[in-house]
Formats: structure tokens, sequence, C-alpha cells
């Protein structure tokens, strides 16, 4: 049966400019099946062979920076994050080949339960991890999976969102232009199917996305017995506690709220001030929030793109739409705009909100930032903990200490202090998600890299076996 094609629409102009053809569900278990098969020579090639090819892999990357980067800068309206995405990547495989030899040679030693035994393991990798990735970082959020899967040992296959697929085509000659990880690694754009057709067909996935999508996910993962690593969507909240430094707190507050448009799952959705301190923190989120420019019509000025998903605009303006028919205020910004096709929305603070409000319960995924007051710390730490989220967040006081004992206090993964979006700048500090904001091992820190490894036991014997009769 014939794949239909999927059009791709340009987020700057929303007219359809590209198109693809889907692998069909046989050419896809084919390419699954030669990876798989390769795999082996990958691994028993050893680590030292494997992050060399890496690095030139690094290298073919920067090599191809520039078809990479306007083929990104197409599919999500922004140059200036896609050049950033790159030149991240291609440090982070850098990074992990540093680090690695660290990490994969369990030490042995002798038990202390049974004197007489010793305890060894091999690390075994999965054969074919496969990857789903999104549209709003496509390219790091398809490495961030995918780099220490391969210095593992196992082989990857790629499935980059629909809404963003043109960056594949530049980032596959990169593979190509290292043989040996061609043979193990793939990128192959396709719709909505090709990711459920993937699953059955690898040893482990790895999604970003929708909490919506990550169910299903995790539920044909568990039908085919493989481990899902999801990191899924956040609502992010900022704690400004009394006496903290405002003018700070507004700068990390703003750039976390529209870093990427707001199309990042650890941007800060919610802010929690107290009430002494809440006219000033909202004057300066406002006076600053009007200062942040569009680029358009120039992509290479500005602060805020188009949204990459056009439908994503609706459910701003619905979120906006719902709270201020509850009684809150935009104090600037707003709904979004059209401007040559594109759909763009403006960095918008809103006052007045509570959590009888989509604008501060579901995930809004653009610019926005509502500001709410406290009375108490025990208040902004329920308020910051009534959600079904736990992806990240930020407090905002007048000393580290200070703000880490709130910040342990707070049901989310990673915590920034006195600054916000932190876990974007390192993958070296270890967490793990809370509520639904993902499932399975750190993708950060040392774990980010021994999850893609099944432990072995090795149990020997010095002494004799014990016996029965």
């Amino acid at each position: 049966m014939q794949v239909a094609a999927v059009d791709v629409v340009n987020p700057r102009t929303g007219q359809v400019d590209y198109r693809f053809i889907p692998p069909s569900a046989d050419q896809l278990a084919a390419r699954a099946g030669e990876l798989r098969k390769a795999q082996a020579g990958w691994r028993a090639a050893g680590l030292a062979a494997r992050c060399a090819a890496m690095r030139r892999f690094a290298t073919a990357l920067e090599s191809q920076r520039d078809a990479i980067v306007a083929a990104l800068a197409i599919d999500t309206g922004r140059t200036h994050i896609a050049a950033g995405e790159l030149a991240s990547a291609a440090n982070n495989i850098r990074r992990w080949c540093d680090r690695a030899p660290a990490i994969v040679e369990p030490p042995q030693f002798d038990s202390k339960m049974v004197p007489s035994l010793t305890i060894g393991h091999q690390l075994v990798p999965y054969s074919l991890v496969g990857v789903i990735s999104p549209w709003n970082f496509p390219l790091a959020l398809s490495l961030i999976d995918a780099v220490p899967a391969l210095i593992a040992g196992c082989a990857v296959l790629i499935k980059p969102s629909e809404v963003t697929p043109r960056f594949a085509v530049p980032f596959r000659e990169a593979i190509r232009s290292v043989p040996e990880l061609s043979a193990v690694f793939d990128i192959i754009a396709g719709g909505r199917d090709t990711g459920a057709q993937l699953i059955p067909l690898v040893d482990a996935i790895c999604f970003t996305g929708s909490v919506a999508t990550g169910r299903k996910v995790g539920v044909a993962a568990a039908e085919h017995f493989i481990p899902a690593f999801l990191e899924l969507g956040g609502k992010d909240p900022a704690v400004v506690l009394p006496g903290a430094d405002l003018e700070q707190a507004s700068d990390g507050i703003l750039r976390s709220s529209c870093l990427a448009t707001g199309q990042a799952c650890l941007a800060i959705e919610r802010v929690y001030v107290h009430e002494s301190d809440h006219d000033r923190l909202v004057d300066l989120l406002v006076e600053k929030s009007k200062r942040v420019r569009f680029n358009h019509p120039d992509i290479d000025s500005g602060d805020i793109g188009p949204m990459i998903f056009g439908r994503q605009a609706d459910i701003i303006d619905a979120h906006l739409d719902d709270a201020v028919a509850r009684g809150a205020v935009i104090r600037c910004g707003g709904k979004s705009q059209n401007l040559g096709g594109g759909r763009y929305v403006p960095a918008t603070v809103v006052t007045n909100v509570n959590h009888d409000m989509k604008l501060m319960t579901d995930e809004t995924f653009g610019p926005i930032t509502p500001v709410m007051k406290y009375r108490s710390v025990e208040e902004a730490v329920a308020l910051a903990n009534d959600t079904i989220y736990g992806l990240s967040g930020a407090v905002f006081a007048r000393t580290l200490e200070e703000a880490r004992a709130v910040a342990e206090r707070i049901n989310a993964g990673g915590m920034s202090l006195n600054d916000a979006g932190l876990t974007r700048e390192t993958y070296e500090a270890e967490k793990h998600s809370f509520g639904c904001s993902g499932t399975g091992g750190s993708r950060h820190g040392d774990a980010g890299l021994t999850r893609f490894f099944r432990k072995k036991a090795l149990l020997g014997q010095r002494g004799a076996p014990a016996r029965l009769v």
C-alpha cells in the first residue's frame, strides 16, 4: 500500500512548502533490522572505537553546520537557537566521550554476605534504541538520547517530529560521513503512524513530547516489555521569596518564560511572589516584557519567533480567554497575532490569576507569565506543588541557602536557585521527573548513559560450592 505524503507548514508563512513520504511499515522494519544486525559489531568494537567515531561525527555536524542550521531555521522559524542547538550538540558528544570511560567499567568486589564470593558486573547495551523527538528543539532533543545510547554500544533509530523534519536531510549526511556510525545510526522522517510502528521494532524507546502522547508510548512499550524513557510536559513554578533581588528575579523569570518563544518544557509558566513584592515584580516584568521583540520580518533580529506548531497558538489564546473570563488582567502582551502568515505571541504578563484557570494548571507552552500573590512560604510551596506536573522550577531568595530550603520542598526534578531554567545549561546534574512530567532513568548526569545498559551480575565462587547432601 502506498504511503501518503506528509505536508509540512513553514511557521513563518503558515504555508505548506515542504513534503516528504514516510517509510512504509515494511521499509521501517527493514531499516531497523539492518541497524540491529550491525549493532553487534559496533558493541564489539569497544568504547574507545565508538568514542573515536562519535568525535568524528561531532566534527561532521560542524562541517554541515550551514546546511543543518538553515534547515532548522525553516523548521522552527529562528536562527540563533538553531545555531545554538548544533554547537551544544557537538560539545555534548565530546563531553560524553570524555566522561564515558569512568562510567562503563564497574569494579569487581568481594561479597560481605558470603565471603567466598567475588561479584562482578557486565554492562549489556540494548541492541536497538528508538528515539521519537519533538518539534521545539528538533536537533538537541534527538541527540540528547541518541548520543549516550550510541556510546553505550546501542544502535539508534530516530523518528523526528513530522512538524520539523527538514533538518533530517543534512543531519543524515553528517551521519553518513562516518561509515561505522552510519551502519548503526539513522534518522527517518515519518508521520504519527511511524512512531507507533517504531516501538515494536526496538528494545528501548525514548520519547520527548506531550503527556497525552507519552501515555500512548508508555502503554505500547509496556505491551512489548521494553523500557520507556519519557520526558513529558511541565508547568514550572517560580517562587520569589521576600527579600529576593527583584531585578535578578524578573530577568531570570522573563528569560525562562520567553526562551524559544516559551516553547520549552522547562519554561517558567507560573510565578508566586510574596504580596509585599508583588506589585514591584509585576512592574519590572511588564517593563522588560514590553522590550521583547518579534523576529519579524527579519529572522535574524528580535527575541521571539513564531509558534512552530500553529495550533499551539490556539491553545495559548484559549488559556488567556479562560483566564480573563475568570477575572485575570493582561498587563502587557496578549493573544497571538498573524504576521505574514506566521502565528506570533508577544511576551505577556497576567495578574489576578488563580488555580481555577487553565493558565495556572495546564501546560501553555508560550511566552506567558502569570503572577500570583502568596502570604506565607507554606502557601507558596502548596501552590507550587498543586499540579500534575513536576519537571523543574525555580526559587529566588536572598541567599542560595534560603532558596535551597524552599526548593527542597517543591516536587520537581530540577530546581534552579536564584535563576531559572538552569537544567538547560548543563546535562551534568542527574534528575528525575515528578508526576506526569515523565518516567524512566535520568537523561542527565551519568545515568544518562547507564540507562542504556542492562546490568548482568557475575558471581564467582572462590571456595567449594555448598553441598546438598
